[in-house]
C-alpha cells in the first residue's frame, strides 16, 4: 500500500519536523545557524523587526562595523577582525580557546590587526542574560576580563542555572568588580538597546548564525581552524 500521504506515516514526520523548527538553531560547518524568527530567539520585544538577510557569499566584502565595545589592538590597524558571537555558543568557545589565542598573538598583538567582539545573543533568554553583564562588566572597565571568564566557564548548552542576576554578580565580584553597581546595571537591563544593535547591525551583514567573524568584510563562519584565518589575514596584509 503506498504510504506518502497516510497520515498515521506523516504524523512522526510533522513531530520530527516541529521540533527542529521550535528548536530555533542547527549544528552547521563548525557553528550555530538560527532558523527563522522565533520569540524565544529574538534579542528583546522592543528590538526592531529583523528583514531577512542574505548570506554572503565566499570571498564577498560587507560593511561592518566595530561596533562599540573596546577593541583589542590597533584601531586603525589594517585588517579589522570582527567576531558576532554568543556567549552559550559552544562553538564561540572553541574559537576562543583554539584558534583567537593564535590569532591575537600573531596579528592584533604584532599590531597587524584589530579585534572586536561584537553580540549575537540568539540562543535564549539565558543568552541575553549574558550579553547584558558583559554590558555591564564594560561600564566598569572591565569589558574583556568578563567576556573570557563566561567562556572559560561555560557549561553545557542545557545548563543555563549560571545565567541569572544573583550568579552574574557573583562572577562579578570574582574578577573586581562592584557588585553592587553590576547588579543594578543587571537588574534594569541597562544597555539592552547595544545588545540589540549588535544583534540588528549582524543580521544586516548577513550573520545568521555564531560564531560568524569577518576578516575586513569577509565572513569566515562557524568554529574554523587557524589556517582558515590566517590565510584571510595574509592575503589581507599583502594588499
Amino acid at each position: 500500500m503506498d504510504n506518502r500521504f497516510n497520515p498515521f506515516y506523516s504524523t512522526p514526520i510533522a513531530i520530527i519536523l516541529g521540533a527542529v523548527i521550535v528548536s530555533g538553531a542547527i549544528l552547521i560547518n563548525g557553528g550555530y545557524i538560527k532558523l527563522g524568527k522565533l520569540a524565544g530567539n529574538l534579542p528583546s520585544k522592543t528590538a526592531p523587526a529583523p528583514s531577512a538577510p542574505s548570506t554572503p557569499q565566499p570571498g564577498q566584502k560587507v560593511n561592518v562595523g566595530q561596533g562599540h565595545l573596546p577593541l583589542k589592538g590597533n584601531k586603525t590597524a589594517k585588517v579589522a577582525i570582527v567576531e558576532f558571537g554568543d556567549f552559550r555558543c559552544p562553538f564561540c568557545e572553541k574559537l576562543f580557546k583554539d584558534t583567537e589565542p593564535k590569532i591575537i598573538k600573531d596579528y592584533v598583538d604584532a599590531g597587524k590587526a584589530s579585534f572586536a567582539f561584537r553580540h549575537f545573543a540568539f540562543l535564549g533568554p539565558a543568552s541575553m542574560v549574558a550579553a547584558n553583564a558583559v554590558e555591564c562588566a564594560n561600564e566598569q572597565g572591565k569589558f574583556w576580563e568578563f567576556h573570557d571568564y563566561l567562556y572559560q566557564n561555560q557549561p553545557p548548552e542545557s545548563d543555563t542555572s549560571i545565567y541569572t542576576t544573583d550568579n552574574m554578580t557573583a562572577a562579578a565580584g570574582k574578577i573586581g568588580l562592584n557588585t553592587d553597581q553590576f547588579k543594578s546595571c543587571l537588574s534594569a537591563n541597562k544597555y539592552q538597546k547595544n545588545v540589540d544593535t549588535d544583534y540588528s547591525e549582524g543580521q544586516t551583514a548577513g550573520v545568521n548564525g555564531t560564531p560568524a567573524t569577518f576578516i575586513n568584510g569577509t565572513l569566515v563562519s562557524g568554529a574554523q581552524p587557524y589556517a582558515s584565518f590566517k590565510s584571510l589575514i595574509d592575503a589581507e596584509l599583502a594588499k
